[in-house]
């Protein structure tokens, strides 16, 4: 008779995670909102290299950075609501601080805060 092997190490056997059971319907839990110096803005294009294109409140599209505690923590689309700090001595760059998840954008939506 031959004896079964038990099963050792990680991704063997049944997966004992959560089921992924489609979109997410975000929770608002906590909104930042923007201070003095930050402005809201929308992304319109990934260049690559930690950079992107954002579209503004104010009107200017501006290349803003990914900065480095973001870099692979927070993945940053196309579409994608983000607050920035534009740079004091460049005012057409700027630096990404935050990402708004859906929820949030729809909290900023009903109260007047994002307005493109």
């Amino acid at each position: 008779m031959s004896k079964k092997k038990k099963s050792k190490g990680k991704g063997k056997g049944k997966s004992k995670g959560k089921k992924n059971t489609g979109p997410q319907d975000y929770a608002v839990r906590r909104v930042r909102l923007p201070d003095e110096g930050e402005l809201l803005g929308i992304v319109t294009r990934l260049l690559g290299n930690d950079r992107v294109v954002v579209k503004c409140t104010d009107g200017i599209t501006r290349t803003c950075r990914i900065p480095g505690r973001m870099r692979k923590r927070v993945w940053i689309r196309a579409d994608d609501v983000v607050l920035v700090t534009p740079w004091d001595f460049q005012d057409e760059k700027a630096d990404i601080i935050w990402r708004y998840n859906p929820g949030q954008v729809r909290f900023l939506e009903e109260r007047g805060y994002l307005d493109l």
